[in-house]
């Protein structure tokens, strides 16, 4: 899996959790493994810029994703998966750190930072939250991805609760 984290913020983050849990997250969704993937950091200035442009809404959010070859997860488990581009997934330190301290379950920014970039590969793979039944198979997976990848490296105490509805 060919992943590029390029930060861009000038905050200083956890880059290889970042690698680590999107190559865990495209792995367990059976992503081709020679699919490519690009993640940026940027400030709130910069993703306000883009919330703007991409969705016309105000203020900067916390992840954006620009999905490129369209790649979904094989239908079967006997089915070769597609290789292609993902796309982009963009990340915002600085609301991600709020949202972490706001959240039910208190967390730390860079495990905020772990929850949006599965939230942003599973858009990336055509996921989405716009209703109650695709929000609960999303947040579901979102939630199971994000226990495994932390279960896998002996992390204790829950998950992130997700911060995004």
């Amino acid at each position: 899996m060919a992943i590029d984290v390029n930060n861009e913020s000038g905050t200083d983050i956890d880059e290889q959790a970042v690698l680590d849990i999107a190559r865990y997250a495209l792995a367990r969704m059976r992503i081709h493994p020679l699919s490519e993937l690009s993640v940026i950091v940027v400030d709130a200035e910069a993703m306000e810029q883009l919330h703007i442009q991409w969705m016309d809404l105000p203020g900067p959010t916390d992840v954006m994703s620009f999905p490129m070859d369209e790649l979904r997860p094989p239908a079967k488990d006997d089915d070769e998966p597609p290789q292609g581009l993902l796309g982009d997934i963009v990340l915002c330190p600085e609301v991600a750190e709020k949202q972490g301290l706001d959240a039910p379950t208190r967390h730390s920014m860079d495990e905020e930072l772990q929850l949006l970039t599965v939230h942003g590969v599973l858009h990336l793979l055509g996921y989405d939250h716009e209703e109650p039944d695709e929000k609960a198979e999303m947040f579901g997976l979102q939630a199971a991805i994000v226990d495994g990848w932390r279960a896998e490296r002996g992390i204790e105490g829950p998950s992130p609760a997700p911060t995004i509805t």
